[in-house]
């Protein structure tokens, strides 16, 4: 099977809305008002774009809240939050302007939205600079850059320093990138920690030369330049991304997706999960390899878990309980329920029997009393380093703050260094390792590498069981502390 682009998730669909004075459209539940108030991109300040016709510069949108409500615009000027009363209520026109900007225009009143960088309201039909709105993508910041036109992802080469727009599977650590936003801004940092630049080869540090302006469309597509006239674009026959004034048929244009999560499993024997003969699966691999490599796709809601080949293929349950890699991803079969212990997991089949190795490597769905045979041992493929994202924020440090923070606009690294399946050691930015105080706090300048457990919870999520036994939480007060027994919503982690 081909391997087919996934369709964008409603996360990677998410903006925020910068007014000119830098601050951002904020739903105010508790006041039952809009503002534009806030500095920093949160929950309350994310919003999800409904398009119903979209053109070349405009498109026609509704602005809906993460609570479900719609951005309202009423007949006196005020701007508020609710449900639709008729087909045209909430709607705006969407003009999309050549530096990058927004317009929003409320299509009953035809007036614009604005804002006085506290207020907001829709009162005048003459555009102006303060009806400019910004678009930031709200999606966490760990990314890949797709491009549908030649159906490949873009690929740093740290060996040669250069970004290739050649890979069609996204499997590799290099195809993440970590996209930060900074003054109106976009730097793109590799997963070496280099930085597109435009002088088409990447740089060890954030400069003039590496800043970009992003151009933002709904359904997640972007395209970046420097502002100067130029675009980013695959070039050349090897399709090396660089600045060019002339990109045809819009070549330009990424998709932006959260970085998805790869996985590799290994069996007691220490042999690695790998597929064979194009759709037999073993534990018989000594090294890793691509078809060592799995796409790891969890509803976090029912804890089923699926597995993706390269192959396109998902692992399924087949006659005589075998585990084979031709499945589809509606089968039913593919689902598994999966057990965490200790950092290994279980996979339980539709069937309610567990995934067990034969003694020639052969996965089979055959156990119903799990086991050591059933457990695998299970290592992040394609994450060098995590940047996690909570309720309240990112996980960083502040200069105001002594302690890890999880409340970040910008996070922080953390390096992960594997000792065994499932624990890790954190390593923070500049070389030292996280320690834990006597009160269940942090600080990222410890001298001795402490263990770390990490439990995948769903597409892109996990938990972190701390060295005090307790799971890490965010916490409202911007602290992030290890003091949860049980795994709350708190303790959940974007990754």
């Amino acid at each position: 099977m081909e391997w087919t682009q996934r369709q964008p998730n409603a996360e990677d669909l998410r903006v925020g809305l910068i007014s000119w004075a830098g601050t951002y459209l904020t739903f105010e539940a508790c006041k039952n008002t809009v503002s534009a108030a806030a500095k920093g991109l949160g929950k309350k300040q994310t919003w999800e774009l409904l398009v119903s016709n979209e053109h070349e510069s405009q498109a026609v949108v509704r602005i809906r809240s993460l609570q479900g409500l719609y951005l309202l615009s009423e007949g006196n000027g005020s701007v508020g939050y609710g449900r639709l009363r008729s087909s045209h209520h909430g709607c705006f026109l969407l003009r999309f302007h050549r530096n990058g900007k927004w317009t929003l225009q409320c299509l009953i009143t035809r007036c614009y939205l604005e804002s006085d960088g506290e207020a907001v309201f829709c009162n005048s039909r003459v555009l102006s600079a303060y009806h400019m709105w910004t678009p930031r993508p709200a999606l966490h910041v760990h990314v890949t850059l797709y491009n549908p036109l030649n159906r490949c992802y873009a690929r740093a080469d740290p060996t040669v320093g250069r970004v290739w727009v050649d890979t069609p599977i996204p499997c590799l650590e290099e195809c993440g990138f970590l996209l930060h936003f900074q003054d109106g801004c976009y730097h793109l940092e590799t997963s070496t920690h280099h930085f597109l630049s435009h002088l088409d080869r990447l740089l060890s540090q954030p400069s003039a030369q590496t800043t970009f302006h992003m151009q933002v469309r709904p359904g997640g597509l972007v395209a970046l330049s420097d502002g100067e006239g130029g675009t980013l674009y695959p070039q050349g026959a090897r399709l090396l991304l660089g600045l060019g004034s002339n990109p045809h048929r819009g070549e330009e244009w990424f998709l932006l997706q959260h970085c998805p999560v790869w996985v590799s499993l290994k069996s007691r024997a220490r042999k690695l999960v790998s597929v064979f003969y194009d759709f037999e699966v073993y534990a018989a691999a000594d090294r890793l390899t691509p078809m060592s490599l799995f796409q790891f796709e969890c509803d976090k809601d029912s804890s089923t878990l699926q597995l993706r080949s390269v192959n396109g293929y998902y692992l399924v349950q087949r006659r005589h309980r075998t585990v084979m890699a031709d499945g589809h991803p509606l089968e039913s079969d593919t689902f598994f329920r999966m057990h965490w212990k200790c950092g290994r997991i279980m996979l339980q089949s539709c069937n309610g029997c567990f995934v067990s190795i034969m003694a020639n490597g052969l996965l089979v769905a055959n156990t119903t009393v799990p086991g050591p045979h059933e457990e695998f041992g299970i290592r992040l493929a394609n994450r060098p380093f995590l940047v996690l994202r909570g309720r309240y924020g990112y996980v960083g440090t502040s200069s105001e703050h002594d302690l890890m923070q999880c409340n970040m606009d910008k996070p922080d690294c953390i390096h992960l260094l594997p000792c065994r399946q499932g624990i890790y050691h954190f390593q923070a930015q500049g070389g030292a390792f996280w320690s834990i105080t006597s009160f269940g706090t942090f600080r990222p300048w410890g001298k001795f590498a402490l263990n770390f457990c990490i439990e995948l919870q769903g597409t892109n999520l996990l938990t972190v069981l701390a060295p005090n036994g307790f799971y890490l939480r965010a916490d409202r007060s911007g602290t992030l502390l290890a003091d949860s027994k049980d795994i709350t919503k708190e303790c959940i982690w974007e990754f």
